[in-house]
């Protein structure tokens, strides 16, 4: 492989290592924390007991009552990762603990404060995102056990349990699959700048490889009931009609900040692929995803702009007028379409069972664990209402990625 070609005179352009990626697990954080210093006990138990607290109308007293505490005894990244966690869970729990009904203006101080400074320090922004949500919320059960769904459980939840529990760690499955695609981009890169064309088309067919188990893991969504995942609490308070003002982060600013919610489109797992495949997408999709790219961590960022920096393998490709590697990047694409196909299908089915859902319990009292929407962002809600525009950006990014096959000769 090219790991072993470190002695030749030509740089390598690319390694995981330098945009701190582990080849096992990808954009996941490896390993997670789940426990913090002793000195951050009061933010760990509320955010240990967060079904409870807001099942029964507490949260937001019990974050009032508690201590401002300095982020300063964080140390090392996963201290951080898991502070951010911890503090962004118990911020969307306090701001949305009645629904849509009697939402907050205003994040106290206690809270604001050591988590904007957080925020700060990870590049990332104070509100719930993927990279808390998926990429840094699992743990092994046995610690010696599997990377298996069996073995695995979330750090910490939000009512909706089960529901919620199947869709993190399907979510964190996917992530797991892509990770050999992630160096298989890498090994491309390099391929391209030696150039090798017998490492470009192994490359290609490893990244193919990975695609297609992505789309395997994520057939394990109807499997598992996870169709009530998409619930208020991964609303956004940018452009939420609940939300108009947005969120004023006490003793952060006296301006109100408006954030999006998290989403997959914050996984770098399908930018990074769309990159060194050149798929460019319409404006209104490309305007949203590059969004997206500001509530990804900085060095996953880094990743996808060095992809985007390096010489086009489309490029590369037709001008090799090579027909095997023109076969193996076709393939690439018509893979990644597939599974773009699968996630429509998914998101339709979802979108689907949760307005049946909403409209049984229209009338009733609404216990708020029931209170399942969805908030598509609003620069693609337009077209309608509901879950419309998220699906009509889901099946414009996914016809995209079917045109651009290159032709075959």
């Amino acid at each position: 492989t090219m790991e072993n070609n470190k002695n030749e005179e030509k740089p390598l352009l690319f390694t995981l290592r330098r945009f701190h990626l582990s080849e096992d697990y990808g954009f996941l954080l490896p390993n997670p924390l789940s426990e913090l210093p002793a000195f951050y006990g009061p933010w760990m138990e509320i955010a240990n007991n967060l079904p409870h607290l807001i099942q029964s109308h507490q949260l937001r007293s019990r974050v009032y009552k508690m201590p401002q505490l300095s982020s300063q005894h964080l140390k090392g990244h996963r201290e951080l990762r898991l502070a951010h966690l911890a503090l962004s869970f118990i911020t969307m729990g306090f701001v949305w603990q009645e629904g849509e009904v009697e939402t907050v203006k205003l994040l106290p101080q206690n809270l604001a404060v050591p988590y904007w400074e957080i925020s700060q320090m990870l590049g990332l922004p104070p509100i719930l995102v993927h990279a808390d949500f998926v990429l840094a919320n699992w743990k092994k059960k046995n610690l010696n056990g599997p990377l298996e769904i069996e073995n695995l459980d979330t750090i910490f939840s939000l009512p909706g349990g089960e529901s919620l529990r199947g869709f993190i760690l399907v979510t964190f499955l996917v992530e797991k699959a892509a990770a050999p695609g992630l160096k298989a981009v890498v090994q491309a890169g390099n391929a391209i700048l030696q150039p090798d064309k017998e490492a470009l088309h192994k490359a290609l067919q490893e990244m193919a490889k990975a695609i297609k188990e992505m789309t395997d893991a994520l057939k394990r969504m109807h499997g598992n009931n996870t169709s009530s995942h998409l619930n208020v609490f991964r609303s956004l308070w940018k452009d939420n009609p609940a939300m108009p003002g947005g969120l004023i982060y006490e003793g952060v600013s006296d301006e109100p900040m408006s954030y999006s919610g998290g989403s997959a489109a914050q996984s770098t797992v399908l930018h990074a692929f769309d990159e060194l495949l050149t798929i460019r997408h319409s404006k209104e999709s490309t305007a949203f995803l590059h969004r997206m790219r500001d509530y990804m961590p900085p060095h996953h960022r880094a990743f996808i702009e060095e992809i985007q920096s390096a010489p086009s393998l489309k490029q590369h490709i037709l001008s090799s007028g090579n027909e095997k590697l023109r076969i193996a990047y076709n393939q690439c694409v018509s893979v990644l379409a597939d599974l773009r196909t699968y996630h429509v299908a998914i998101v339709t089915k979802f979108i689907v069972i949760a307005a049946a859902n909403a409209k049984a319990k229209k009338g009733k009292p609404s216990h708020w664990a029931g209170n399942f929407q969805i908030n598509p962002p609003s620069s693609l809600q337009e077209r309608g209402t509901g879950g419309s525009g998220i699906l009509n950006f889901l099946k414009s990014v996914r016809d995209t990625t079917r045109s651009i096959l290159c032709p075959v000769s």
